[in-house]
């Protein structure tokens, strides 16, 4: 059997940053069942997920019935499955035995769950009450989840799109630049590829959660439209930064958890909380993901305006070198 430290899984399985909930609420626990798991046990990272998906399907049975036990009991089971969930990926980062099936079976699993639930504990509301409201609840649930993750996923795939396009055009306009310097007999400073190199690198803050604690910390963001106009928020962002907090305080995860966890409790003790616990939210969800698109709008600005001077200087270039100069260049850059 493995033996595996606490503080081998909080380096080589908490991300450098998370939502607060998983922070706080969740990593403390996961991180000992994980090294018990992975000390003790042969349960893979599918096996977790799987597990999630059959207690989140439990904490809907329980949503169901709709009484005040088995709403508390469906949120306890509903962070037990949050708690697994959250397991399967440490699992996979400590063992090094992570899938592209795995990382696909999690998300579907992780949509299933919630539609099976957000269906059980506005179905049973409904059925208790005959109030119609938590059926457009359920609906509004089901499409604040889905929005989250369609947004989510296209505004990554967007931002990958841009910054290899602009990687390329930083590549091929430093070897034309290189070229330029040569075909005038300059000689280049020994640290120009050591600063094109720098340039060539993602965005960092973009990339820190698919990053763990044990990588180097050392990073800076870069949203420079957005920091322009807020000054306040790199302050905010580094407090929350050193406790591993993202600034995005209420995404998918707390959405989830509001809905399902905090409401069910909150109804269980006043009769009729979950609408506007769930309201809530949602609102907040919303508020972020708003300013999510203003920070994606503000970069894609910052994107144009870089490619354009980039594309610039490298018409300035083509235009100063000799036609073989040119394709050389090219050609080694691509």
């Amino acid at each position: 059997m493995a033996n595996f430290t606490l503080d081998d899984v909080r380096q080589r399985t908490y991300k450098a940053r998370d939502a607060w909930w998983t922070v706080l609420l969740v990593d403390p626990l996961a991180s000992r069942l994980v090294r018990f798991t992975a000390n003790r046990t042969r349960v893979t990272p599918n096996q977790l997920t799987v597990a999630a998906l059959i207690l989140g399907l439990g904490a809907g049975a329980c949503f169901a019935v709709a009484s005040w036990p088995w709403l508390l009991a469906g949120a306890a089971l509903y962070h037990l499955s949050f708690t697994l969930d959250c397991m399967d990926g440490k699992i996979a980062r400590l063992k090094g035995t992570g899938s592209v099936f795995g990382a696909w079976l999690d998300y579907i699993f992780d949509r299933v769950r919630v539609l099976a639930c957000a269906i059980a504990l506005m179905a049973g509301q409904y059925a208790a009450t005959g109030n119609v409201a938590y059926v457009w609840t359920a609906l509004g649930v089901v499409f604040l989840d889905m929005l989250r993750y369609m947004d989510a996923l296209e505004i990554y795939k967007v931002r990958s799109q841009m910054r290899t396009r602009l990687n390329a055009a930083r590549e091929e306009a430093h070897s034309l630049e290189l070229a330029a310097r040569r075909a005038n007999g300059e000689i280049p400073d020994a640290d120009e590829d050591l600063r094109s190199a720098e340039a060539l690198t993602g965005d960092p803050e973009a990339d820190l959660e698919d990053r763990v604690v044990a990588d180097d910390p050392a990073i800076a963001a870069m949203q420079q439209g957005f920091n322009q106009r807020f000054p306040w928020y790199a302050r905010i962002r580094n407090v929350l930064m050193a406790g591993r907090i993202r600034p995005h305080l209420i995404s998918g995860i707390e959405f989830q958890m509001g809905v399902f966890i905090v409401a069910p409790i909150a109804a269980a003790i006043v009769s009729g909380a979950i609408i506007p616990v769930v309201v809530v939210s949602g609102a907040g969800l919303l508020a972020f993901e708003l300013i999510i698109i203003y920070k994606f709008w503000l970069s894609s600005r910052d994107y144009s305006r870089s490619l354009a001077k980039l594309n610039a200087k490298i018409e300035t270039y083509r235009a100063e070198l000799p036609a073989e100069y040119a394709e050389a260049a090219v050609g080694s850059s691509g």
